[in-house]
Parts: C-alpha cells; sequence; structure tokens
C-alpha cells in the first residue's frame, strides 16, 4: 500500500526544491506542492509536471491525487494574507 510519505518522497526527488505537503487513505490522496518549476506553467502545466514525476505510479499505486500547485511566490504570498 502506498503511503503519503511515499508520494511525498517521489515528487520530491523528482521536482527540484520541491515542498510537499500530503495526507492521504492509500488511495486516495490530496497534496499541496510548491516548486520553483511551476513558475510561468499554467496549472495544467504544473500538474503534468507532477504526472511525469509519479509516471507509471499513477496508474498502478496511485488511485485518485487531488493536487494544488503553487510557485514558491504564490506561497509565501498565500501565507501572509
Amino acid at each position: 500500500m502506498v503511503m503519503p510519505e511515499d508520494i511525498k518522497g517521489w515528487i520530491e526527488q523528482g521536482l527540484e526544491d520541491a515542498k510537499v505537503e500530503i495526507d492521504g487513505d492509500g488511495r486516495h490522496f490530496s497534496a499541496v506542492i510548491v516548486s520553483p518549476a511551476f513558475e510561468g506553467k499554467s496549472s495544467v502545466q504544473q500538474h503534468q509536471l507532477v504526472y511525469g514525476v509519479l509516471g507509471d505510479k499513477m496508474k498502478s499505486d496511485i488511485h485518485a491525487l487531488s493536487m494544488r500547485t503553487l510557485t514558491p511566490t504564490e506561497w509565501e504570498k498565500e501565507r501572509q494574507g
């Protein structure tokens, strides 16, 4: 069974300087992902980057993953207010 920590590690390994918060029940997961790799990309492109990092794990290990993707600047703005 895939654990949230597994997905966190896979994403952090695949996206340089990514910060990941994730929870889930072994099949359904929810994530907030902050990465400078998202700069200048649409939300669809950001999600495609994450799906690319996870690769076949999205087909075999992860049943569902909802995610919010943010650049570091967006994350800081959100935290401030």
